[in-house]
């Protein structure tokens, strides 16, 4: 088995408390940073703009996602062109479409063609894979953010899709998949088994690294010992 630093998979940190966010940048196997508007929401952030800014004064030299949340395609267009210009480290997160399933291709290509760095987010099927490489920009770094583990929460295998993925995106120079939303640690050598280029991974997933590889004798006994321990903390009788 592998261990973390022979992985070639790059693995990026998903989440919006700032406390969270830098002790995960300070990681050396952390490559980047991602968030949304869902995980902001359950962090309390109240200012958009200024959270952003905050993280910014103090990650500067690592990839960071921030995205959208209008669901008219020009005031995407118009968060978008500002989040851009906060940071040159900075990639703008572009839903697949809206709300009302209309594709929002004809705003990735023209930001694309404005040299600005995207995220396209929520994807789950090769056509929209194949739809969001067509537009993008050859050398223009860019990320295609596939929702690995929602596919799989459906009770669909997402290995042979994200395999596909691989295949679509390595005719895109700049481009990089992601396997988003994981859904355990195996995740993420699933994901760089097939050569996936990213992996975005919440802290309660990427606090168990210290498991890999761990003996699963000991970690049996580890267990015995978790249900002795608990029982004689709760005074249980019989």
């Amino acid at each position: 088995m592998k261990k973390i630093e022979d992985l070639k998979i790059k693995i990026f940190a998903d989440g919006a408390d700032k406390a969270g966010m830098l002790e995960m940048y300070s990681k050396h196997y952390i490559k980047g940073l991602t968030t949304n508007p869902t995980l902001m929401k359950k962090a309390g952030i109240a200012d958009y703009r200024a959270f952003c800014k905050d993280i910014l004064t103090m990650i500067k030299d690592k990839p960071i996602s921030f995205e959208v949340f209008s669901d008219d395609f020009a005031e995407m267009e118009r968060q978008a062109l500002e989040i851009s210009s906060w940071g040159n480290n900075v990639y703008v997160k572009i839903p697949v479409t809206n709300t009302k399933q209309k594709p929002s291709y004809a705003l990735v290509k023209k930001l694309a063609e404005q040299k600005v760095k995207l995220n396209v987010t929520a994807m789950m099927t090769l056509t929209q894979v194949r739809d969001v490489a067509a537009v993008l920009n050859p050398s223009v770094p860019s990320y295609v953010s596939v929702f690995a583990g929602r596919i799989a929460d459906t009770g669909r295998d997402p290995l042979p899709l994200m395999a596909a993925a691989v295949e679509i995106i390595s005719l895109v120079p700049a481009a990089e998949l992601i396997w988003a939303s994981p859904r355990e640690l195996l995740n993420i050598f699933q994901a760089d088994a097939i050569g996936c280029h990213v992996i975005t991974v919440t802290n309660d997933i990427l606090n168990k690294l210290n498991l890999v590889s761990k003996d699963l004798t000991e970690f049996s006994l580890d267990t015995v010992k978790m249900f002795y321990n608990d029982a004689q903390k709760a005074g249980y009788i019989l």
